[in-house]
């Protein structure tokens, strides 16, 4: 399989690697809108393109990854579809709920797929939830918690594209780490989310920013500061419904001291709870009210068949942030050739997606619970 990353920073050099990590994948090409000789050169990739368009027109590849600022994907997507191409997509799936619709269903009539990156979703402890729930073995889940924070954002000469409305769409924090954690509670509890009250919080109306910008997490604010106004939110509580009627909540923060990035999922139910955190990965709590407490290790040996497939390495060994992406290209690039239970988010979990972060910032504005628009899983 011959595949593309559109995007040269953090996320698409993460990509690049992963694909290698498979096998059966050949990353012939990076485009880049700066240079792309240059990063191509870095990750030893032979051709090199600043223009998506003629890198499509020009090579036979069979999946583009898109990794590039948010208001770009849903153009360079909707070319790759119409092209015949496969596409792999960073989060969040477009702008709007209009564009999604529009990819979701050119995707349908080109007969091509497609995938948003919510890689927490193959994070082995995951999916052990997602099973341990579907069987029955905490009872009927009741409440569902958590956070996905970070600080990297904290002050106030701290600047990223995403920053800016225009290049990162109304909704920052709760489209760009918050969907993660979003997406993850309605894998693992097999619920959509119904309803949801939201709350946010801008720390910085006015952020500074250096004219020598770094890349994502890098620390910025050098040579002289420049005022750019700040109109999407830095934090945000968020309370949710589930069909089922469960409740829950999340806080989402990029101005959190301390936390580089941190996510945590608590699932409670009529039996027992689930709790996993990112920063132990290998570890999946299980709360009991009669017995002791447990903590389930990654180990193949030890769970469920669907969560052992997610692990490279034996018991004992870390597995993190770049296995999880692995795992997910994985069962991307084999759903191409074979018929599976797969578990990747399709295009159609990011248009709901997409509704979700909608009705979300549709009730921090309104202050009032908002009703999210059903899914349509046709």
């Amino acid at each position: 399989m011959k595949a593309a990353v559109i995007g040269g920073g953090f996320i698409g050099n993460a990509h690049v690697e992963a694909l290698r990590r498979l096998g059966d994948v050949e990353v012939v090409a990076l485009c880049d809108a700066y240079n792309s000789r240059e990063k191509a050169d870095r990750l030893n990739i032979r051709f090199a393109y600043s223009d998506f368009r003629k890198m499509m027109e020009e090579l036979e590849l069979d999946v583009v990854h898109i990794c590039t600022p948010n208001h770009t994907h849903y153009e360079i997507a909707r070319h790759a579809i119409k092209k015949g191409i496969h596409v792999v997509c960073e989060k969040p799936f477009t702008s709007t709920a209009e564009e999604a619709e529009e990819l979701v269903r050119l995707a349908k009539e080109k007969g091509v797929h497609g995938t948003v990156n919510f890689h927490n979703r193959f994070y082995p402890a995951a999916i052990q939830m997602r099973h341990m729930v579907s069987e029955g073995e905490i009872g009927r889940v009741i409440s569902v918690h958590g956070a996905y924070i970070q600080d990297w954002l904290l002050y106030e000469t701290d600047y990223s594209w995403r920053v800016e409305e225009r290049l990162g769409g109304k909704i920052r924090a709760v489209a760009d780490i918050g969907s993660h954690w979003l997406d993850l509670a309605q894998f693992v509890t097999g619920q959509d989310i119904k309803k949801v009250c939201a709350v946010f919080n801008t720390i910085y109306p006015v952020r500074k920013k250096g004219t020598a910008i770094g890349e994502s997490f890098a620390k910025t604010g050098q040579g002289e500061l420049e005022e750019v106004e700040v109109t999407t939110e830095d934090e945000a509580a968020i309370l949710v419904e589930l069909e089922n009627g469960a409740i829950g909540s999340v806080f989402i923060s990029q101005v959190f001291a301390g936390k580089k990035n941190t996510t945590e999922l608590l699932v409670a139910g009529t039996c027992a709870s689930l709790g996993w955190n990112s920063e132990e990965l290998g570890e999946l709590g299980i709360g009991h009210r009669d017995g002791p407490n447990e903590v389930l290790t990654k180990d193949p040996s030890l769970m469920c068949e669907k969560a052992a497939a997610a692990i490279g390495f034996p018991g004992g060994h870390v597995e993190g942030f770049p296995d999880a992406i692995k795992q997910g290209f994985r069962q991307f690039y084999d759903s191409l050739s074979k018929e599976g239970d797969f578990q990747y988010a399709t295009f159609q979990d990011g248009l709901e997606e997409i509704r979700l972060c909608d009705a979300i910032l549709k009730s921090a504005q309104t202050k009032q619970w908002v009703e999210v628009e059903p899914p349509d899983h046709a």
